[in-house]
Parts: structure tokens; sequence; C-alpha cells
């Protein structure tokens, strides 16, 4: 074989072996990043998922760790029990006699020398009011009668008070109806079946629904509104509860579907004076509304998990601007409604980043870039008002509820049952957010004339 022959073919199998070590390389870059995706798997702290699929309990916050000690913080004032003013009953301990002697000491005049208090309840015991009418004849002739309040309806029934218990203890406490049975039989002396407990709830949520009302009304006219939504099983069958929401109102639906027909079977007209907060699923980008934010707590996570896939530069300086959106919001200073040179500073960074470039294996990344750009107007739009958070935070915990019932009841058995949770939970959350004792207003709706 000539000098000529051997050069050619080394020549080759130089090339075929550059041509299978560039296929080697792509192939080990693949399962590289196949295997990231195992080491780093979806969680409730860098996605969009539950913390009920979290496969190992880890501490995935995004809240970064501050410089704080743990506990108390200097200079907070502690709370501890006082000393009431006007105790209901007074108990004297007074000595009658002498404990080294025996003599009596009924007729000496006693010393006070220390108090205690103790706060304690009274064992609940059920009171039976009988009503009764009576007649009287006037002098004219006619005859005149008495007449049982609005709310005694029936020959026996239970009160107003016992109304706002059951309303109280289900939807507020989360008890289930086996539970509410037995407190009231053993703590109360109360023989309620679990059937006599949901003719009350539906009682209860028939006076309840002039107020439902009146929170819909108000959410329609509001000015920034938080959404989200959630599934729950409704005899057996998977539901939605949604939400709308802001820092005086919530007002909770249940809904056989997680789709658009919801809302607008909800809204008709749409929430056109509103300024909606939401995360980007996409039945909430079809509602007609006066502006929208996207919620930066889900985006965060999507951030943080394309960060420990693929290690991602972009991902991080997408996560600093989104920061320093935040911190310049927090500014005591700061005015939406104003504008600042920093504000579209950081507008013109997040569009120059959404436009970026991006690897062609940082296939998450380039994959949540192009949903980005398509809502990329929505992703600052807190920083133009000030009263529209950055995140939709309130409405997860609006919702959060829904979740607490479930795993605590296993779902709801019936769709009147659900309906009734959300009218309920509507009226409970808007009392709480209002400054008002939750107890004392359900007790008001409970002396209410049902429909």
């Amino acid at each position: 074989m000539s000098q000529s022959d051997i050069i050619k073919t080394l020549s080759e199998l130089v090339e075929k072996q550059a041509a299978q070590i560039s296929g080697l390389l792509i192939r080990v870059e693949n399962l590289e990043q196949e295997l990231s995706f195992y080491r780093n798997r979806k969680n409730s702290g860098n996605s969009h998922m539950p913390p009920s699929v979290d496969l190992v309990k880890r501490n995935q916050s995004l809240r970064e760790q501050s410089d704080k000690k743990a506990g108390g913080q200097k200079g907070h004032e502690g709370s501890t029990l006082k000393f009431s003013a006007a105790p209901d009953q007074i108990v004297n301990h007074v000595p009658d006699y002498c404990k080294a002697c025996g003599n009596n000491l009924e007729q000496i005049d006693a010393v006070s020398l220390n108090r205690r208090q103790v706060i304690d309840i009274p064992i609940p015991v059920a009171v039976c009011t009988e009503h009764r009418t009576f007649a009287k004849a006037c002098s004219c002739g006619h005859i005149n009668k008495g007449e049982f309040p609005l709310n005694v309806n029936a020959n026996v029934q239970y009160g107003s008070n016992i109304e706002a218990l059951t309303a109280y203890l289900n939807v507020r406490q989360y008890m289930p109806f086996g539970r509410m049975q037995e407190f009231y039989s053993k703590i109360m002396g109360l023989n309620i079946s679990q059937g006599g407990i949901v003719g009350l709830l539906q009682r209860f949520t028939c006076k309840a629904l002039p107020m439902y009302r009146e929170i819909k009304n108000r959410i329609e006219k509001a000015d920034c509104l938080g959404t989200d939504e959630t599934g729950a099983k409704i005899n057996g069958k998977t539901h939605w509860f949604w939400t709308w929401q802001n820092e005086a109102l919530t007002f909770i639906v249940q809904s056989p579907s997680r789709g658009y027909n919801t809302i607008q079977a909800t809204f008709p007209d749409g929430l056109p004076d509103v300024v909606l907060v939401h995360d980007r699923w996409a039945a909430h980008f079809r509602c007609d509304v006066y502006d929208r934010q996207i919620c930066l707590a889900h985006l965060f996570r999507d951030l943080k998990y394309i960060d420990q896939v693929h290690q991602s530069d972009w991902a991080l300086a997408l996560t600093s601007i989104l920061k320093q959106a935040l911190a310049l919001n927090n500014e005591a200073m700061y005015n939406g409604l104003l504008g600042s040179t920093a504000r579209n500073e950081l507008e013109r960074s997040l569009m120059n980043l959404l436009q970026h470039k991006l690897p062609d294996k940082d296939k998450l990344a380039i994959k949540l870039q192009k949903k980005l750009r398509k809502i990329s107007h929505h992703i600052l739009r807190f920083l133009h008002y000030n009263n529209v958070p950055p995140d939709n935070n309130g409405s997860e915990r609006a919702i959060r509820n829904i979740k607490v019932k479930q795993k605590v009841s296993g779902g709801f058995r019936s769709l009147n049952g659900a309906d009734g949770f959300a009218t309920l939970r509507s009226v409970i959350d808007t009392t709480i957010k209002s400054g008002k004792d939750v107890f004392y207003a359900l007790s008001l709706i409970a002396n209410l004339a049902a429909e």
C-alpha cells in the first residue's frame, strides 16, 4: 500500500471517528440532560404542582434566609394572662380555725393576703325555650292573636345559635358530620343526627344567600382581583372550586369545569373594570378585563426548576430582574401611577431577555421564553398600579380551605353540600377580612328568615 493510500485511509478513519465522536457527544449531552430531569424532579417548590405530589418532602421555599435569629425578635412585646378587673364570681378562702391550737377564728376580722384568678368555661347546656301565643278580645269584638317570631316556625326546632354553631364548626373549623354529631351528643347533650346537621346547614345557607350575592356584586365592581381554581372530589367525581378575591372580599363558586365556560357563566359580561391577577392558565386570559398581572410566585418556581436542570444563566438573569422589580415596588416612595426611570429600565431589560437567543440544549428555558413573549406586557404590570400585587398568593390562600376540607372529610357528598360550602366560606372569609367576629356574624345571619 502506497503512502498516499495510507494517508487517505487514515483520513477517512479520522473523519469517521470524528463523526462518531460528535454523535456520542450529542448523545452524552442528551443523556446528561435526561439525567438532570431525574435528579431534579418537579415538586411544589419549583413548579405549580401541589405539595401532596412531592416524592421527597424537602424545604424548597423561595424565601431567602435572613440574618434574624429564630423566635421572637428584639423589641417584640410578649403577652400573658392578665388579671380581670371585674371577675364574674369571687371565692374567698378564709381560715375559720387555728392550725396551731385549734381556736375558733370565725369572729376575727380577716386581712386580705393574696389573690389568684382561674379562667374557665361552664359546661355547655342546651336551653329549651317554649313560645306560647295568646288571644285577647277587644271591646269592639275583634279577637287579637299573639304571633310567633319569624324564626319560630315549627312545633319543635333547633334555634339560631345551634344553626350558627353548625355552620361555624363545619365550614370554619372543617369538622365532618360524624364528629359534629359526637360533639353535640357528648358535650351539648343534643341527639342531632347527621341528616339533621345537613338540614341545619341547608337552612343556614339559604339565609346566607343575600350576603353571598352582595359579595358577588362588590366583586364585579372591584378595581383589582386575584383568581384561581382547585380540584375537589364531589360524590367521587372531580369538580372545581373557583375564587375571585381581593383584600376585602372572597367569592367562591363550585363548577364541574375548569374551562372558560365557568368564568362566562359566573360573569357573563366579564370584568371590564378589573385588573386581574392570575397564573398562566389559559381560561383566565379569555376573560374580558381592564388589565392583568401574571403571578410572579409561579414564575419564580418555574425559573428555579429550569436553573436546577440546565444551570441556566438566563433563568438567573430573569429571576434577578423580577426581584429588582419587587424591591422597587416595595420602596416607600414608589408610585406606580407616576412611573419612573427605574421601571422603564427594568421593562427594557425584561424585553431584551425574552428576545435573547438561548442554547438549543436549554429546552425548558426555550419553552418558557416562548410562552412569556406572548404575555410579556403582563409580567411587570404591578409596577403601573398602587394596589395590584405581584403574585396570586391571596387567591391560593382563599382556595386552600377547599383542600383542608377535603383532607379532613375526604370530599363532598353532594353538589348541594359543595355549593353550600362555597357560599358559607365566601361569607366567612369576607367577614374575616373585614375584621369582624365570625361567630357573631353567623349568629346575625341565623336570625334572618330563610328565602
